[in-house]
């Protein structure tokens, strides 16, 4: 009864709040405000139809129990399926939150699944439409700007498409230009979520969603400025200066705003297309150790991170013989870690890698998430706080069957709690991880891959603090030492790494035999019969 009276005020509120939001300097302000209104309205029953699902179905069952596990995964699927129908027919910012919200891992399985497949693709702007912006933006007209300008776009996605252009000096170039009316969108858009938000806290006093709200704020705004596009694509282009794997495309800035970013053209295709690697004579092992260094470094030893790490931002382009690079697109999105994070999240994975269960729930403490520490190896390497298992294999039957119970006491007040009590950096690493993890899958990288890298650069990460606390007059001694904590935690590994393949190869064997006793025991049958 709560979610049908509030239902008509929260509608009430999204009227308002889209007149209030949408432009009326120029004549499409009305339209505007009508098409905010059915956004927001679709969002409003969309998630109050979600809440009485959840509210009804589970009533009566005790947490915790099979019936109610049973249940609660059937409300989450189709819950899931309504978001993602909401996110389809909204478009926008909406297929944003939805690609947000499942890559993240801490969600629950059901979502993760169903809003996987959206893809940052939009139906493209009219060139007419994109011509005004650019002409608007540098005060030229299109062809006093360009040599050649391609109407048709080579990608469009939910607040940008991209033309192929090439300059009077005959210089390729990508050009991404923003829709118009973003802005007041993404206002009207982000104050309905937090309307719903703060409406499913009422009802779920346990959900909290702000922090994770907040977020996803900040990386939208981000976003919506070319110029600081610009200059994280510079900046990162400088931290891998040194690195003759990876590229970055040159931003040209006499012809970038905030509206338009023009960059050097490169090509290539996307990171996970298998079926070019194999034509191009590329090694999917490579690419994959290359990506996973190449954000290893970010991560733990420059702290500024690469926030949208998806297939379509990542190309792999051939340089023959085998070698190739890696073309790092779209740096809307980037996050710099405070320096004590940075710090600490190296120190955690070094405990994680050695399993040093006291270090892993003292950072806990720190991190401020207390108790769900415990869940840091299960999160990150597949392995239980006191598991006996090597790293990188599978856990036993019996740690399995410990953590199936454990988690199958937490309800998602539990899940909401813990993503609440982390820093926002953490949830920046959660999400580009689990991003890079699929990468990884999809490439047919084994665990130990990510585990060296990351293991490699978290050691490194160390040691450039220790040498900017040090000064130069440690200088080797220090890397001496860091090199033998590498080495250390790389035998670790590549042990854990051998116990597999000597598990598989068991496996392998034993299946061998058993085909060879079922043939001889039916060949004795039959010469029996």
């Amino acid at each position: 009864m709560l979610c049908r009276g509030r239902a008509p005020l929260l509608a009430g509120v999204a009227l308002a709040a889209s007149f209030a939001a949408s432009p009326s300097a120029d004549g499409r302000g009305v339209p505007s405000a009508l098409h905010g209104v059915a956004r927001s309205s679709r969002a409003i029953y969309t998630i109050g139809f979600m809440v009485v699902d959840y509210k009804y179905s589970l009533r009566g069952l005790a947490p915790g129990s099979a019936d109610y596990r049973v249940k609660l995964s059937e409300v989450h699927l189709r819950s899931a399926k309504k978001l993602l129908k909401l996110c389809k027919v909204n478009r926008g910012f909406y297929v944003k939150a939805g690609q947000f919200v499942s890559s993240l891992r801490q969600v629950p399985k059901e979502y993760i699944s169903t809003l996987s497949c959206l893809q940052d693709q939009a139906t493209p702007c009219k060139f007419q439409d994109i011509k005004i912006v650019i002409e608007q933006t540098f005060g030229k007209d299109l062809h006093d700007i360009f040599l050649d300008f391609d109407e048709h776009p080579i990608a469009a996605a939910s607040i940008a498409q991209v033309h192929r252009g090439r300059l009077n000096d005959n210089q390729e170039v990508a050009v991404k230009v923003q829709y118009p009316g973003l802005e007041w969108r993404m206002k009207l858009d982000i104050m309905t979520m937090s309307l719903l938000s703060k409406f499913v806290s009422l009802i779920f006093p346990d959900y909290r969603f702000e922090k994770i709200l907040l977020e996803f704020e900040r990386t939208m705004s981000m976003e919506l400025d070319f110029t600081k596009e610009a200059s994280n694509s510079e900046r990162t282009a400088s931290c891998f200066r040194k690195n003759n794997v990876v590229k970055v495309p040159r931003v040209f800035r006499e012809l970038t705003t905030k509206e338009v970013l023009t960059m050097e053209f490169c090509y290539g295709h996307k990171v996970d297309d298998l079926d070019f690697l194999r034509k191009a004579d590329i090694s999917p092992a490579k690419v994959a150790k290359a990506l996973i260094e190449l954000f290893g470094e970010m991560i733990f030893v420059h702290g500024f991170v690469h926030g949208d790490p998806h297939p379509g931002n990542i190309l792999v382009s051939p340089r023959g013989q085998g070698r190739f690079s890696l073309v790092l697109l779209d740096h809307g999105i980037y996050k710099e870690l405070e320096p004590k994070f940075r710090l600490d999240y190296c120190k955690l994975w070094r405990a994680l890698i050695l399993l040093d269960a006291q270090k892993i729930l003292e950072l806990g403490e720190q991190f401020g998430v207390g108790k769900y520490a415990k869940y840091f190896p299960l999160i990150f390497t597949g392995r239980t706080l006191d598991s006996k298992s090597a790293l990188g294999t599978q856990i036993s039957g019996e740690e399995k069957m410990r953590v199936k119970q454990d988690l199958s006491s937490l309800g998602m007040g539990d899940i909401s709690s813990f993503m609440e009590s982390l820093p926002p950096d953490f949830l920046v690493i959660l999400r580009t991880d689990g991003l890079l993890r699929s990468i990884l899958g999809n490439l047919g990288a084994s665990r130990h891959v990510r585990l060296l890298a990351y293991a490699k650069c978290a050691i490194y990460g160390l040691e450039k603090q220790s040498r900017l606390e040090s000064g130069a007059i440690n200088h080797m001694s220090l890397r001496i030492k860091t090199n033998i904590s590498y080495l250390r935690l790389r035998i670790l590994i590549e042990l854990a790494g051998l116990l597999v393949q000597f598990n598989d190869c068991k496996h392998k064997v034993m299946d061998n035999l058993r085909w060879m006793l079922q043939k001889l025991s039916l060949g004795w049958y039959r010469s029996l019969m």
